[in-house]
């Protein structure tokens, strides 16, 4: 006799096709915390692509391993000119976005140097819309 009842369940066959939701927290970049208020569509891919370009790859267990920029090495290597940076920057930038499904592609770079840092602005092609994109990264990514 068993201790619990034996119940069969009938397999269902689910062809729909599961749209998954952008619908996140918007993030105050200022104070870096969360408001409290929802996004989602474009606005939402938007604050993924600030948030990996300002998230180190690995460094937060919290984080999954596609989450982040692996451009803190490149940037900081003093042994390394300029024009390899530049070259590498539009690399390390797309490998960054395109883990998410929602960005088909990131084109358009224009890469100046100011300083320590260098002002990047690209565009990234979602499901959403065009994004245009600047952003300066240095050493302190």
């Amino acid at each position: 006799m068993a201790l619990s009842p034996e119940v069969s369940f009938e397999d269902i066959d689910d062809d729909s096709e599961v749209i998954e939701t952008s619908k996140t927290y918007k993030i105050d970049f200022e104070t870096g915390r969360m408001t409290g208020d929802m996004i989602s569509g474009l606005e939402a891919v938007e604050q993924m692509v600030y948030m990996a370009l300002r998230t180190e790859r690995y460094a937060y267990a919290v984080y999954s391993h596609n989450i982040g920029n692996e451009l803190q090495e490149v940037l900081s290597d003093h042994e390394t000119t300029d024009a390899y940076k530049e070259m590498e920057i539009p690399r390390l930038i797309e490998e960054a976005l395109i883990y998410d499904d929602r960005i088909s592609a990131v084109t358009d770079f224009e890469i100046e140097r100011q300083g320590d840092a260098f002002h990047v602005s690209f565009s990234v092609e979602t499901d959403e819309g065009t994004l245009e994109i600047e952003e300066v990264i240095g050493e302190d990514v």
